[in-house]
């Protein structure tokens, strides 16, 4: 099974780098905010965020060539669309946010290994790093992204009776 398995080091090639500079950012921005906006209330408490409101923010993926640029208001999560100076910048590989999501690395590791760089304002830091570290988010686990775990929870959806 995949979940003692640790996450290999990786970084994204040079030339996907590259790519990754020239394409739009606003895809993978929609994709990370309505993941955001889907998890409030659920999976993410909104009180805490109330000091957010206001706050910009920008995602560096460093070796994906990723800028992902969003702000918090009253209404959740939005995309921003200029490329004025944000509140905070987290930026980091692709293989250490993968190992934040699958809690494989804590965020006070990797800061302090540099691996993970926040640039900004550091009160805000801190809130963002605290309020993250207080959701319990479920483990992310690669297995059930597998073609057969996929297919067999499908299968296992289309069995089930649903209650009208």
């Amino acid at each position: 099974m995949l979940n003692n398995l640790r996450l290999p080091d990786f970084t994204i090639p040079a030339p996907l780098t590259r790519l990754g500079n020239r394409l739009p950012q606003l895809p993978p921005t929609l994709a990370l905010v309505t993941t955001l906006n889907l998890a409030l209330g659920r999976l993410i408490p909104r009180e805490p965020l109330e000091m957010l409101i206001g706050k910009r923010f920008t995602i560096r993926v460093l070796d994906a060539g990723m800028t992902l640029r969003f702000s918090y208001g009253e209404r959740g999560f939005r995309p921003l669309f200029d490329a004025s100076k944000p509140d905070l910048t987290i930026s980091a590989r692709t293989r250490d946010f993968i190992a934040l999501l699958a809690r494989e690395e804590d965020p006070d590791t990797l800061f302090f290994d540099r691996r993970l760089l926040m640039e900004g304002d550091t009160d805000l830091g801190l809130l963002v790093k605290n309020t993250l570290d207080g959701i319990d988010l479920p483990r992310f686990d690669p297995a059930r992204l597998t073609p057969q775990e996929l297919l067999h929870r499908l299968r296992a959806r289309l069995a089930t009776p649903h209650n009208a």
